[in-house]
């Protein structure tokens, strides 16, 4: 069975960065295409970024664009979502996401929602602050 657990949140400046990583264990990432999401107190759970299978597609959410970068290294088992330029609306739990797929289906040119997923992990905890 995968298990996925998150590290790298943590207390960081307006205009700081982040490495957050998703490390999986159980099963190979190889086939699985992995989402990014976040919640904030009183927020509904919101999707950040996602990578396929093969990691040719990535896709970002409109608001993350051109800060946060995901990427996926499979010797490892582990993706990453790194977070730059960071902002106070970006202080919220942050999980990944997995789900079994080949590179053409889940995250192939869209960012997959909520629902798409069946594996998840706990979360870690990003706050921006001053």
């Amino acid at each position: 069975q995968l298990q996925l657990v998150e590290s790298g949140g943590g207390l960081v400046q307006p205009g700081g960065s982040l490495r957050l990583s998703c490390a999986a264990s159980g099963l190979s990432l190889d086939y699985y295409a992995i989402g990014w999401f976040r919640q904030a107190p009183g927020k509904e759970r919101e999707g950040v970024s996602c990578i396929n299978s093969n990691g040719g597609s990535t896709n970002y959410a409109d608001s993350v664009k051109g800060r946060f970068t995901i990427s996926r290294d499979n010797a490892k088992n582990t993706v990453y979502l790194q977070l730059n330029s960071l902002k106070a609306e970006d202080t919220a739990v942050y999980y990944c996401a997995a789900v079994p797929s080949n590179p053409a289906k889940y995250c192939a040119g869209y960012l997959a929602g909520i629902y798409e997923y069946d594996n998840w992990g706990q979360g870690t905890q990003v706050t921006v602050s001053s």
